[in-house]
């Protein structure tokens, strides 16, 4: 494996970044409307990669859901780690009652499957893409809480803390010059594994009817709306299928790059 610095995971990331926010003004077609003249047209060059049941263009609904489904699912990770790194932090710096009572709040969510809890909210709260958000938010900010708590507890026993502690650094100059950095890089680790986790369930309940509604584009719900005509037009499902599959895997690819960037250890090592 060859490392991977910094700046080209700072460059990845923001290339990205402007990607999500600028492919909805790449698309060629408006992705909501609908011409039934143009359905189940095969690829052209009018319709680069042909169009859906109701005539709209797929490349361009495919555009505006790369937003839709990566988009949110970076959102999500980016409230779920917001969440998750303080109350990591506290507990595992504080400990004692304040532990207990957090890891008590995270062993409740971690004794049910994500995915089970996931749906039992969306279907409680109903089928809408911010339901969906915070039903995953709550799902997913535990495996935070826990990486960065185990972190924490396993730094603040070492003695350059007891020596900035008789320096008199304060705790909180502690938690922010020493123990974040080594929180860090753990925390990046899991967090670009579980990006492509989180894809996948809001792909997954999208499919079932829990996520974006039509007829907004979703790369789950074109999935959905595509497979009654898989015979047909089997690129309907076919092109959103390879989509998520093809972005799952090179954030899995990236995740494994900076676990050997940072040199992080698989959990049952360190524990």
């Amino acid at each position: 494996m060859f490392p991977l610095h910094s700046y080209g995971i700072t460059g990845f990331f923001l290339f990205f970044i402007l990607f999500l926010a600028t492919a909805p003004f790449m698309a060629p077609f408006d992705p909501t409307e609908v011409q039934l003249g143009e359905r189940l047209q095969p690829l052209s060059r009018e319709h680069l990669l042909g169009t859906d049941h109701l005539g709209r263009d797929i490349f361009s609904r495919m555009l505006a859901g790369a937003q839709t489904t990566v988009g949110t699912s970076i959102f999500v990770l980016a409230v779920s780690i917001t969440i998750g790194l303080p109350v990591g932090l506290l507990s595992g710096y504080i400990g004692g009652r304040v532990d207990r009572f957090f890891m008590r709040i995270v062993d409740a969510f971690l004794a049910f499957p994500d995915y089970i809890v996931a749906i039992v909210l969306s279907g409680l709260l109903g089928p809408g893409l911010f339901n969906l958000v915070f039903a995953i938010v709550v799902v997913r900010w535990v495996q935070y809480a826990r990486l960065v708590r185990s972190t924490v507890i396993s730094e603040k026993q070492k003695d350059y803390i007891a020596m900035a502690k008789i320096n008199g650094l304060g705790s909180f100059a502690i938690l922010r010059k020493h123990l974040l950095p080594h929180v860090a890089g753990n925390l990046l680790v899991l967090a670009s594994l579980d990006l492509g986790k989180i894809i996948l369930i809001i792909a997954s309940l999208s499919y079932i009817g829990l996520g974006a509604q039509p007829p907004a584009p979703e790369w789950g719900a074109m999935l959905n709306e595509g497979k009654a005509f898989f015979h047909n037009a089997p690129q309907l499902m076919i092109i959103p299928g390879l989509a998520i599959m093809v972005v799952v895997l090179l954030f899995n690819l990236l995740g494994d790059f900076l676990r050997d960037h940072f040199d992080v250890k698989n959990e049952k090592g360190e524990r």
